[in-house]
């Protein structure tokens, strides 16, 4: 007698149905950017170099709120994303919260060309520091991103406070202000 799978025990249609429903639950919740909990056993790490070679080291930034975004060029949700990450960056200005974004480009040049257009179009106050995930000396403890964008929030110890992925949600953003001061 061949043994069934606890998923098709009473029939194959219900097993079918609920695998279904099953990988369609996991889907929606990749696909709307679900939260996951995240240790806070241990401080991620990031230093690498910005664009316009300043060192950056996510350790420097205790003290404030901290969003890390890994992203591509090659990513139309990333791109779409960018134009919020600029107007929340500028108008948390003066609190203690620090953006950055992780390109994740094969090709350093491709998120070089991205940042220079950047950097003529944008005003000041919405540039914050961006690194290049394979620049010689980039070290990050973040692993590899399921999806992109990946965004990190990072609680004023250091710790991580949450992760989201795909589209950033607006709970990202209240993630921020509660950790504020």
């Amino acid at each position: 007698m061949q043994k069934q799978s606890p998923m098709t025990a009473l029939t194959p249609e219900v097993g079918r149905s609920r695998r279904s429903l099953l990988t369609a639950l996991v889907f929606a919740a990749v696909a709307t950017g679900a939260q996951s909990a995240l240790p806070e056993s241990e401080a991620p790490q990031l230093v690498g170099r910005t664009f316009d070679g300043r060192p950056f080291s996510l350790a420097e930034q205790r003290g404030k709120v901290v969003m890390v975004v890994f992203w591509s060029t090659g990513c139309a949700v990333c791109r779409d994303k960018l134009p919020e990450l600029r107007a929340n960056y500028a108008g948390w200005a003066g609190r203690p919260f620090e953006l950055v974004t992780v390109a994740t480009d094969e090709r350093r040049q491709d998120a070089l060309d991205y940042d220079r257009l950047i950097a003529r179009i944008v005003p000041a106050a919405q540039r914050f520091p961006s690194l290049w995930r394979g620049e010689p000396g980039h070290r990050d403890g973040f692993g590899a991103a399921d999806q992109l964008p990946a965004a990190y929030v990072i609680d004023r110890e250091g710790r991580l406070a949450a992760r989201f992925v795909g589209r950033i949600p607006a709970e990202a953003w209240d993630q921020v202000a509660e950790l504020m001061p």
